[in-house]
């Protein structure tokens, strides 16, 4: 290595995919501390991200499946095959997909049973359990919201829960009480508790609306997750996109683009696309509208993408969601109605449906970026050479104390 420019060996490292440089770490001790560094691994991941590549698709069902994305790449074959994602989290299906960020997954298979994996390094973190806490002891656990991302300020991976309350009867209307929301650190390894809530927060969850599509689970964007405030058209409550900073730890309402005023009704959902929020607006399933945030929190940033209409191959949307450009940049590759997967070509217009060999029929699609972000601070390595370092000086302590004393007898 010291016969090669460093910036050279760098260069050639972050064009490399991560099971090569998984291997490539036992290589050297100084290639390995290379490829482990924060530096490296933050470098290797914007590259990723700038360049696309790197990139899969979680397909989430009662099983969780992965898709190389460049198997789905608009110019090539229109059949890409689904591998099982095996995890340690495993218990014979029913573990769900909370959310991806920077090559970490969260894993849910219950409110006990949670854990941040990450995919390439098979390295998983279980996260302790948090006990949920009902304002009254007539009241039992709801419906539960789950958000995870990163907060960029503090360095820190984050997960969010939210927990709703009902009667014994489950007849209580969960509005009637505060949800109790809590925020998990990776980097503190604990939970926190979020006070003084938004009045509006109590009007997030409306039956079955989460439950489809996996809208209870935030959108992350901009060191925000955000999820739908359901239209309560008997309680005057219109439908809104409410955030939850992960920095400040604070809600607030996003504004929305200026819709079409075509008379039509239409349902929003909100989703991310290369790191922007969007917004995908539905009219009455015969077209939906996409919209992107180009600045965030600016209303004015608001731009439609374009209208995306029924064709002979999708009769009706129940529900679109945007997943990822093509590489050169002119498609998008779009979940519709949880069972297709479709290149759409927005200039001309053209739609082309993506088979899946081995996937479920019925899915909910995530993008996930390989990484080399490790679950841990790096005092796990600093302890281990603290130990051995240790271990070290008491083997030479010994040879020093068996060399004086044989010296000494010699001497006598």
């Amino acid at each position: 290595m010291s016969k090669v420019p460093q910036d050279i060996i760098n260069d050639i490292l972050l064009q490399l995919p991560i099971k090569a440089l998984l291997r490539f770490r036992c290589l050297s001790k100084p290639l390995c501390s290379l490829i482990n560094g924060p530096n490296f691994i933050q470098l290797h991941l914007s590259h990723s991200l700038h360049t696309r590549s790197n990139l899969s698709l979680i397909l989430r069902d009662w099983n969780l499946y992965t898709v190389d994305f460049d198997s789905l790449d608009a110019a090539a074959s229109a059949i890409g095959s689904a591998e099982s994602l095996e995890h340690p989290l495993h218990v014979g299906g029913g573990t769900e997909a909370i959310g991806s960020c920077n090559g970490l997954v969260a894993l849910r298979n219950s409110e006990r049973d949670l854990a941040l994996y990450n995919i390439a390094t098979r390295k998983l973190k279980r996260v302790p359990a948090s006990e949920i806490e009902p304002p009254d002891r007539y009241l039992k656990t709801g419906y539960v919201f789950y958000g995870f991302g990163y907060d960029s300020i503090n360095e820190d991976y984050k997960l969010v829960r939210m927990v709703t309350f009902v009667g014994d009867d489950d007849r209580c209307e969960s509005f009637d009480y505060d949800y109790e929301v809590k925020i998990y650190s990776l980097k503190s390894e604990s939970w926190k508790r979020i006070k003084g809530l938004p009045k509006y927060l109590r009007f997030l969850h409306k039956p079955f609306f989460q439950v489809l599509h996996r809208r209870g689970y935030g959108v992350f964007a901009s060191n925000a997750l955000h999820w739908i405030l359901p239209h309560w058209p008997e309680l005057g409550v219109k439908s809104s996109i409410i955030a939850f900073d992960i920095v400040s730890e604070m809600f607030r309402e996003v504004s929305q683009p200026e819709y079409a005023n075509n008379r039509l009704n239409f349902q929003v959902d909100v989703g991310v696309l290369e790191g922007r929020l969007c917004v995908m607006c539905n009219y009455e399933h015969i077209c939906v509208d996409l919209w992107v945030m180009r600045e965030y929190g600016i209303k004015e940033s608001w731009i439609k993408l374009f209208s995306f209409r029924t064709t002979k191959s999708i009769s009706a949307f129940m529900f679109l969601r945007p997943l990822a450009y093509s590489k050169d940049g002119d498609k998008m590759l779009l979940e519709v109605n949880d069972q297709k997967l479709v290149w759409y070509d927005w200039n001309r217009r053209t739609v082309r449906t993506l088979k899946i060999r081995g996937g479920p029929k019925s899915f909910g699609a995530e993008m996930y970026v390989g990484s080399l972000v490790p679950l841990d601070d790096g005092t796990e390595e600093v302890e281990k050479k603290q130990a051995l370092e240790m271990e070290k000086r008491k083997t030479n302590t010994k040879k020093m104390d068996d060399f004086l004393s044989v010296g000494f007898k010699l001497k006598l």
